[in-house]
Protein backbone atom coordinates (compact mmCIF):
# COMPACT_ATOMS: atom_id res chain seq x y z
CA UNK A 1 0.00 0.00 0.00
CA UNK A 2 1.04 3.29 -0.39
CA UNK A 3 2.55 5.15 2.38
CA UNK A 4 0.36 8.03 3.61
CA UNK A 5 1.65 11.04 4.94
CA UNK A 6 2.10 11.83 8.99
CA UNK A 7 -0.30 14.16 10.48
CA UNK A 8 0.78 16.31 13.49
CA UNK A 9 -3.14 16.32 14.81
CA UNK A 10 -3.71 18.35 17.71
CA UNK A 11 -7.75 17.57 16.93
CA UNK A 12 -7.23 13.89 18.24
CA UNK A 13 -7.32 15.74 22.08
CA UNK A 14 -9.63 18.77 21.64
CA UNK A 15 -9.79 19.59 25.42
CA UNK A 16 -6.36 18.73 26.45
CA UNK A 17 -5.42 21.36 23.58
CA UNK A 18 -7.45 23.83 24.19
CA UNK A 19 -6.44 23.58 28.22
CA UNK A 20 -3.05 23.81 27.42
CA UNK A 21 -1.36 26.63 29.20
CA UNK A 22 2.66 27.70 28.77
CA UNK A 23 4.43 29.47 31.22
CA UNK A 24 5.29 33.15 30.48
CA UNK A 25 9.27 32.25 30.60
CA UNK A 26 8.89 30.16 27.08
CA UNK A 27 6.55 32.48 26.02
CA UNK A 28 9.05 35.45 26.11
CA UNK A 29 11.96 36.89 26.13
CA UNK A 30 13.18 39.38 28.98
CA UNK A 31 14.96 42.74 28.12
CA UNK A 32 18.21 42.32 28.85
CA UNK A 33 18.33 38.96 29.33
CA UNK A 34 20.41 37.64 26.31
CA UNK A 35 23.45 36.10 25.34
CA UNK A 36 26.53 37.02 23.17
CA UNK A 37 28.43 35.75 20.24
CA UNK A 38 31.92 35.33 20.44
CA UNK A 39 34.63 34.45 17.86
CA UNK A 40 37.99 34.26 17.45
CA UNK A 41 40.92 33.07 15.09
CA UNK A 42 43.06 30.50 16.48
CA UNK A 43 45.62 27.41 15.78
CA UNK A 44 45.31 23.85 16.29
CA UNK A 45 48.17 21.76 16.59
CA UNK A 46 49.09 17.91 17.39
CA UNK A 47 47.22 16.59 14.30
CA UNK A 48 48.34 13.25 12.90
CA UNK A 49 49.64 14.51 9.25
CA UNK A 50 45.58 15.93 8.52
CA UNK A 51 46.76 19.56 9.22
CA UNK A 52 46.57 22.61 6.48
CA UNK A 53 48.86 22.55 3.56
CA UNK A 54 50.72 25.64 3.75
CA UNK A 55 51.03 26.73 0.38
CA UNK A 56 47.01 26.43 0.07
CA UNK A 57 47.20 27.88 3.35
CA UNK A 58 49.29 30.57 3.98
CA UNK A 59 47.32 32.13 6.70
CA UNK A 60 48.01 29.29 8.85
CA UNK A 61 51.97 29.71 8.48
CA UNK A 62 51.57 33.48 9.50
CA UNK A 63 49.59 32.84 12.75
CA UNK A 64 51.99 29.90 13.53
CA UNK A 65 54.51 32.19 13.05
CA UNK A 66 53.08 35.11 15.32
CA UNK A 67 52.65 32.23 17.78
CA UNK A 68 55.93 31.16 17.90
CA UNK A 69 57.53 34.74 18.14
CA UNK A 70 54.95 35.68 21.33
CA UNK A 71 56.55 32.44 22.59
CA UNK A 72 60.27 33.57 22.60
CA UNK A 73 61.13 31.40 19.33
CA UNK A 74 62.95 33.54 15.99
CA UNK A 75 61.60 31.54 12.49
CA UNK A 76 61.80 34.85 11.03
CA UNK A 77 62.86 34.05 6.99
CA UNK A 78 62.16 30.21 8.13
CA UNK A 79 60.44 28.04 5.92
CA UNK A 80 57.94 25.85 7.89
CA UNK A 81 55.95 22.93 6.17
CA UNK A 82 54.39 20.86 9.07
CA UNK A 83 51.28 19.06 8.48
CA UNK A 84 49.81 18.86 12.10
CA UNK A 85 48.74 22.20 12.55
CA UNK A 86 45.15 23.51 11.25
CA UNK A 87 44.33 27.19 11.51
CA UNK A 88 40.31 27.54 12.48
CA UNK A 89 37.69 29.51 13.74
CA UNK A 90 36.64 29.60 17.11
CA UNK A 91 33.28 30.75 18.04
CA UNK A 92 31.06 30.12 21.04
CA UNK A 93 28.21 32.09 23.38
CA UNK A 94 28.47 34.30 26.40
CA UNK A 95 25.68 33.22 28.25
CA UNK A 96 23.39 35.98 30.20
CA UNK A 97 25.16 37.50 33.29
CA UNK A 98 28.46 35.34 32.79
CA UNK A 99 30.59 36.47 35.23
CA UNK A 100 34.50 36.41 34.99
CA UNK A 101 35.98 32.83 35.57
CA UNK A 102 32.81 31.02 34.63
CA UNK A 103 33.61 28.64 31.19
CA UNK A 104 31.77 28.09 28.65
CA UNK A 105 31.61 25.83 25.80
CA UNK A 106 33.44 26.65 22.14
CA UNK A 107 33.15 25.33 18.63
CA UNK A 108 35.91 24.88 16.47
CA UNK A 109 35.51 24.93 12.42
CA UNK A 110 38.79 24.62 10.11
CA UNK A 111 38.62 26.94 7.26
CA UNK A 112 42.20 26.00 5.52
CA UNK A 113 42.45 22.55 3.81
CA UNK A 114 42.97 20.52 6.71
CA UNK A 115 41.66 16.78 6.52
CA UNK A 116 40.59 16.30 10.16
CA UNK A 117 40.84 17.97 13.68
CA UNK A 118 40.53 14.44 15.26
CA UNK A 119 43.00 14.64 18.17
CA UNK A 120 44.48 18.16 18.05
CA UNK A 121 44.39 20.95 20.90
CA UNK A 122 43.71 24.27 20.59
CA UNK A 123 46.15 26.20 21.44
CA UNK A 124 45.02 30.21 23.44
CA UNK A 125 42.34 31.83 21.13
CA UNK A 126 40.82 35.02 22.30
CA UNK A 127 37.36 35.38 21.23
CA UNK A 128 36.24 38.89 20.67
CA UNK A 129 32.24 40.35 20.56
CA UNK A 130 30.95 42.69 17.94
CA UNK A 131 32.49 45.47 19.86
CA UNK A 132 35.54 44.16 19.41
CA UNK A 133 36.45 43.51 22.91
CA UNK A 134 38.28 40.53 24.58
CA UNK A 135 35.81 38.86 26.81
CA UNK A 136 37.11 35.08 26.80
CA UNK A 137 40.06 33.14 26.17
CA UNK A 138 39.67 29.41 24.67
CA UNK A 139 41.88 26.36 25.04
CA UNK A 140 41.84 22.60 25.29
CA UNK A 141 41.86 19.30 23.11
CA UNK A 142 38.96 18.85 20.77
CA UNK A 143 36.52 16.50 20.55
CA UNK A 144 35.47 15.88 16.91
CA UNK A 145 32.64 13.71 15.68
CA UNK A 146 33.31 12.48 12.65
CA UNK A 147 36.02 9.90 11.23
CA UNK A 148 38.25 10.40 7.92
CA UNK A 149 40.15 7.20 6.97
CA UNK A 150 41.93 7.08 3.86
CA UNK A 151 44.20 4.29 1.80
CA UNK A 152 45.93 4.54 -1.72
CA UNK A 153 43.23 4.37 -3.77
CA UNK A 154 39.93 4.78 -1.84
CA UNK A 155 38.79 6.92 0.97
CA UNK A 156 35.62 6.85 3.64
CA UNK A 157 34.69 10.10 5.66
CA UNK A 158 31.67 9.92 8.29
CA UNK A 159 30.26 12.66 9.96
CA UNK A 160 32.20 16.28 9.81
CA UNK A 161 36.30 15.76 10.88
CA UNK A 162 36.97 19.24 10.33
CA UNK A 163 34.66 20.62 13.19
CA UNK A 164 34.54 19.66 17.19
CA UNK A 165 33.60 21.22 20.01
CA UNK A 166 35.66 21.99 23.25
CA UNK A 167 33.22 21.59 26.69
CA UNK A 168 34.20 24.17 29.08
CA UNK A 169 36.88 25.28 26.70
CA UNK A 170 36.88 28.89 27.09
CA UNK A 171 37.19 30.90 30.22
CA UNK A 172 35.48 34.28 30.69
CA UNK A 173 37.61 37.08 31.38
CA UNK A 174 35.38 40.36 30.87
CA UNK A 175 32.05 40.83 32.06
CA UNK A 176 29.16 42.16 29.80
CA UNK A 177 28.45 45.81 31.17
CA UNK A 178 24.76 45.63 32.11
CA UNK A 179 22.77 46.18 35.36
CA UNK A 180 19.37 44.51 35.16
CA UNK A 181 18.71 46.11 39.25
CA UNK A 182 18.89 49.75 37.85
CA UNK A 183 15.73 49.10 35.33
CA UNK A 184 12.47 50.60 36.06
CA UNK A 185 10.84 49.59 33.41
CA UNK A 186 10.90 46.05 32.13
CA UNK A 187 10.03 45.07 28.10
CA UNK A 188 8.81 41.46 27.54
CA UNK A 189 9.37 40.59 24.15
CA UNK A 190 6.62 37.35 22.58
CA UNK A 191 8.75 35.26 20.51
CA UNK A 192 5.34 34.35 18.20
CA UNK A 193 3.42 38.26 18.16
CA UNK A 194 -0.13 38.04 19.02
CA UNK A 195 -2.52 40.58 19.96
CA UNK A 196 -4.26 37.54 21.86
CA UNK A 197 -1.42 36.01 23.61
CA UNK A 198 -0.05 39.53 24.66
CA UNK A 199 -3.04 40.55 26.10
CA UNK A 200 -3.55 37.48 28.15
CA UNK A 201 -0.14 37.75 29.43
CA UNK A 202 -1.26 41.46 30.56
CA UNK A 203 -3.73 39.75 32.75
CA UNK A 204 -2.38 37.57 34.23
CA UNK A 205 0.50 39.44 35.29
CA UNK A 206 -1.70 42.18 36.61
CA UNK A 207 -4.10 39.56 38.41
CA UNK A 208 -0.75 38.25 40.14
CA UNK A 209 0.66 41.79 41.25
CA UNK A 210 -3.23 43.57 41.88
CA UNK A 211 -3.03 46.27 40.29
CA UNK A 212 -2.24 47.38 36.69
CA UNK A 213 1.50 46.91 36.61
CA UNK A 214 1.81 45.47 32.78
CA UNK A 215 0.97 47.02 29.50
CA UNK A 216 0.21 45.28 26.56
CA UNK A 217 1.80 48.19 23.78
CA UNK A 218 1.32 45.57 21.02
CA UNK A 219 1.25 42.42 19.28
CA UNK A 220 5.05 41.46 20.73
CA UNK A 221 5.28 43.79 23.05
CA UNK A 222 4.31 43.46 26.77
CA UNK A 223 6.05 46.54 29.54
CA UNK A 224 5.83 45.82 33.43
CA UNK A 225 5.88 49.10 35.49
CA UNK A 226 8.45 47.91 38.41
CA UNK A 227 7.96 50.60 40.55
CA UNK A 228 3.96 50.06 40.37
CA UNK A 229 4.84 46.29 41.16
CA UNK A 230 6.49 47.20 44.44
CA UNK A 231 9.81 44.84 43.55
CA UNK A 232 13.48 44.92 45.22
CA UNK A 233 14.55 44.67 41.96
CA UNK A 234 13.53 43.26 38.01
CA UNK A 235 15.11 39.88 38.70
CA UNK A 236 12.62 39.61 41.81
CA UNK A 237 9.72 40.79 39.10
CA UNK A 238 10.94 38.22 36.86
CA UNK A 239 11.34 35.42 39.77
CA UNK A 240 7.65 35.94 40.20
CA UNK A 241 5.88 36.04 37.40
CA UNK A 242 8.10 33.98 34.60
CA UNK A 243 6.40 30.96 36.30
CA UNK A 244 2.57 31.98 35.30
CA UNK A 245 0.89 30.35 32.75
CA UNK A 246 -1.02 31.30 29.54
CA UNK A 247 -2.42 29.98 27.10
CA UNK A 248 -1.07 30.82 24.11
CA UNK A 249 -2.67 31.54 20.76
CA UNK A 250 -1.86 31.13 17.36
CA UNK A 251 -2.28 31.28 13.94
CA UNK A 252 -3.42 29.14 11.92
CA UNK A 253 -0.94 27.48 9.51
CA UNK A 254 0.15 24.60 7.16
CA UNK A 255 3.62 23.78 6.96
CA UNK A 256 4.67 21.57 4.07
CA UNK A 257 7.88 20.63 3.16
CA UNK A 258 8.44 19.38 -0.40
CA UNK A 259 11.69 17.81 -0.05
CA UNK A 260 10.27 15.11 2.86
CA UNK A 261 6.81 15.67 1.87
CA UNK A 262 5.82 16.06 5.05
CA UNK A 263 2.35 18.02 5.82
CA UNK A 264 1.98 19.52 9.14
CA UNK A 265 -1.59 21.57 9.68
CA UNK A 266 -2.39 23.34 12.94
CA UNK A 267 -5.59 22.46 15.16
CA UNK A 268 -7.33 25.93 13.85
CA UNK A 269 -7.02 25.27 10.17
CA UNK A 270 -10.26 25.52 8.15
CA UNK A 271 -11.50 24.76 4.50
CA UNK A 272 -14.10 26.06 2.56
CA UNK A 273 -17.35 24.29 1.10
CA UNK A 274 -15.21 22.92 -2.02
CA UNK A 275 -14.40 20.07 -4.29
CA UNK A 276 -11.31 18.91 -6.24
CA UNK A 277 -10.52 16.32 -9.08
CA UNK A 278 -7.25 15.46 -10.12
CA UNK A 279 -6.33 12.98 -13.09
CA UNK A 280 -3.19 10.90 -13.92
CA UNK A 281 -2.63 11.49 -17.88
CA UNK A 282 0.29 8.62 -18.80
CA UNK A 283 1.64 9.38 -22.67
CA UNK A 284 3.69 6.48 -23.52
CA UNK A 285 5.91 6.43 -26.79
CA UNK A 286 7.75 3.33 -27.37
CA UNK A 287 10.24 2.85 -30.73
CA UNK A 288 10.28 -0.79 -32.17
CA UNK A 289 12.09 -0.81 -35.34
CA UNK A 290 12.18 -3.87 -38.07
CA UNK A 291 13.96 -4.69 -40.39
CA UNK A 292 12.82 -5.42 -43.93
CA UNK A 293 15.19 -7.75 -45.92
CA UNK A 294 15.25 -7.73 -49.89
CA UNK A 295 13.85 -10.35 -51.72
CA UNK A 296 16.46 -13.66 -52.94
CA UNK A 297 18.87 -13.28 -55.34
CA UNK A 298 17.82 -9.15 -55.89
CA UNK A 299 20.60 -6.62 -55.44
CA UNK A 300 18.39 -4.52 -52.75
CA UNK A 301 19.23 -3.90 -49.35
CA UNK A 302 18.56 -4.31 -45.90
CA UNK A 303 16.30 -1.27 -44.86
CA UNK A 304 15.68 -0.75 -40.85
CA UNK A 305 12.18 0.73 -40.75
CA UNK A 306 11.01 2.70 -37.80
CA UNK A 307 7.87 2.18 -35.95
CA UNK A 308 6.43 4.23 -33.33
CA UNK A 309 3.81 3.41 -31.05
CA UNK A 310 1.92 5.73 -29.26
CA UNK A 311 -0.63 5.56 -26.50
CA UNK A 312 -1.94 7.92 -24.37
CA UNK A 313 -4.42 6.81 -20.79
CA UNK A 314 -6.30 9.07 -18.55
CA UNK A 315 -6.93 7.18 -15.13
CA UNK A 316 -9.41 8.49 -13.22
CA UNK A 317 -9.45 11.53 -11.28
CA UNK A 318 -9.56 11.46 -7.35
CA UNK A 319 -12.64 13.86 -6.43
CA UNK A 320 -13.21 15.15 -2.96
CA UNK A 321 -17.12 16.31 -3.43
CA UNK A 322 -19.33 18.65 -1.17
CA UNK A 323 -16.31 18.93 1.37
CA UNK A 324 -19.00 21.14 4.56
CA UNK A 325 -18.29 24.66 5.05
CA UNK A 326 -15.55 25.49 7.44
CA UNK A 327 -14.77 21.83 7.90
CA UNK A 328 -12.05 21.08 10.62
CA UNK A 329 -8.57 19.43 10.26
CA UNK A 330 -10.07 16.20 11.40
CA UNK A 331 -12.79 15.93 8.48
CA UNK A 332 -9.88 17.21 5.84
CA UNK A 333 -7.67 14.25 6.89
CA UNK A 334 -10.28 11.84 7.41
CA UNK A 335 -11.38 12.47 3.98
CA UNK A 336 -7.72 12.65 1.96
CA UNK A 337 -6.83 9.43 4.11
CA UNK A 338 -9.57 7.56 2.77
CA UNK A 339 -8.85 8.29 -0.77
CA UNK A 340 -5.45 7.31 -0.20
CA UNK A 341 -3.87 10.40 -1.93
CA UNK A 342 -0.10 10.21 -1.62
CA UNK A 343 1.86 13.49 0.04
CA UNK A 344 3.15 14.46 -3.19
CA UNK A 345 -0.60 14.89 -4.02
CA UNK A 346 -1.97 15.81 -1.50
CA UNK A 347 0.61 18.72 -1.50
CA UNK A 348 -0.75 19.92 -4.42
CA UNK A 349 -4.35 19.02 -3.51
CA UNK A 350 -3.94 21.74 -0.66
CA UNK A 351 -1.88 24.30 -2.34
CA UNK A 352 -4.64 24.38 -5.37
CA UNK A 353 -7.28 24.82 -2.52
CA UNK A 354 -4.54 27.72 -1.36
CA UNK A 355 -4.98 29.68 -4.60
CA UNK A 356 -8.87 29.07 -4.78
CA UNK A 357 -8.95 30.80 -1.21
CA UNK A 358 -11.02 27.98 0.21
CA UNK A 359 -8.22 27.33 2.89
CA UNK A 360 -8.22 29.50 5.67
CA UNK A 361 -4.78 29.49 6.84
CA UNK A 362 -1.15 30.33 6.60
CA UNK A 363 0.56 28.40 3.75
CA UNK A 364 4.46 28.28 3.97
CA UNK A 365 6.42 25.95 2.16
CA UNK A 366 9.31 24.98 2.92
Amino acid sequence: MMRLIFFLLLVLMPTLASAASVRIKDLVDFDGVRGNDLVGYGLVVGLNGTGDGLRNAPFTEEIMQNVLERLGVNVTGEQLRPKNVAAVLVTASLAPFARAGSQIDVTVSAIGDAKSLLGGTLIMTPLNAADGEIYAVAQGTILSGGVSVQGQAASVVQGVPTSGSIPNGARVEREVAFDLGSLRTLRLALKSPDFTTAGRIERVINREFGSRVATMMDSGTVTLDLGRANMQSAAHAIGRIEGLNVEPEQRARVVVDQRSGTIVMGEDVRISRVAVSQGNLTLRVQEQPIAVQPDPFSRGQTVVVPRTGVSLEDEPGIQIAEIPTSSSLSDVVAGLNALGVSPRDMIDILRSIHTAGALHAEFIVN
